[in-house]
């Protein structure tokens, strides 16, 4: 298969690219800077975008069997007024070049599988959130609707499209475990607010697993959970980094303290979602890892 990946370089990007090419897939990293793409498997090569439009790379989603939108700028940093019209802008753009690039296309890709956050849901305390659950109000809901409703004209155009709705990657290489894991390690750990806040997880090998289950199943379309089923609230989570890594989280840290430091970023530390990945089971999706004992243990191995 030829497979088209925007953000393709990050975290996800970078784990769903040395997924794919060595079984023998051809696989392209859209960036808008393709030298600064290092270390790409054998299979695998950086064309140039802009972000914003098909120009330079849109002949290429001619006959592509997939793409896979990841793009987008990161959240972890305050969110200052240009810092969320970043965020948004990015997102949305970069939906926009795809779209523009499959009406153009003689042949169209048979899927575009369009990311998305478990921020659309909103906080949500201790309610069960399936793919059923509506959307939330805050700033997180309206840029991850933003982003879905970017690619959303390829409905009318018959591509399919799953929607994948990602809680937290675990990863050593990136994301916010790593920032999790310095305060336990300096004996300074606890838990973030009242604790009680739903952390939803997931491994990123069941992440790419779960990317790659959508290309392949043909049926597969519209909204997915993307983390694992057994959701543990903050205080849980940190308790369990504290016995993998051997160390006490007796330390809780004030939601104040939270505010003071991130201001409105502090969302993502103080409120959760019990999210469940209800259509991906129901599908036939197999976790690899459902517990998050397993998967710290294998993260930090």
């Amino acid at each position: 298969m030829r497979i088209i990946i925007t953000g393709g370089s990050g975290l996800i990007g970078c784990a769903l690219v040395d997924s794919l090419a060595p079984d023998g897939h051809e696989v392209i990293v859209l960036s808008r800077n393709p030298a600064a793409v290092k270390n790409l498997p054998k299979g695998a090569r950086a064309e140039k975008w802009d972000g914003q439009s098909a120009q330079g790379w849109g002949t290429l989603a001619d006959g592509a069997d997939a793409i896979v939108n990841l793009a987008g700028a990161t959240i972890s940093e305050r969110w200052s007024d240009a810092r969320k019209k970043e965020i948004r802008d990015s997102r949305v753009n970069a939906g926009k070049a795809i779209v523009e690039a499959v009406k153009a296309a003689p042949k169209k890709p048979g899927v575009v599988i369009q990311s998305s956050a478990v921020g659309y849901y909103g906080p949500r305390g201790a309610e069960e959130i399936t793919e059923e659950s509506g959307a939330g109000n805050d700033f997180l809901a309206s840029i991850c609707k933003d982003w879905e409703a970017s690619t959303a004209e390829l409905d009318a155009l018959g591509i399919r499209r799953p929607i994948i709705r990602m809680g937290v990657v675990l990863d050593l290489n990136g994301g916010a475990l790593p920032k999790m894991l310095l305060p336990i390690k300096l004996f300074v750990g606890g838990p973030i607010g009242s604790g009680n806040q739903y952390f939803p997880w997931i491994h990123l090998k069941d992440e790419v697993a779960a990317i790659r289950f959508l290309i392949d199943n043909k049926n597969a379309n519209g909204v997915y959970n993307l983390s694992a089923p057994k959701p543990l609230t903050n205080k849980e989570f940190t308790q369990a980094i504290g016995q993998v890594l051997g160390k006490p989280t007796f330390m809780p840290v004030p939601a104040f303290a939270m505010k003071t430091m991130f201001g409105e970023m502090s969302t993502l530390l103080l409120d959760g979602q019990r999210e469940m990945p209800v259509r991906l089971l129901k599908e036939g999706f197999k976790f690899q890892f459902t517990d998050a004992m397993a998967a710290l243990k294998d993260v930090l191995k």
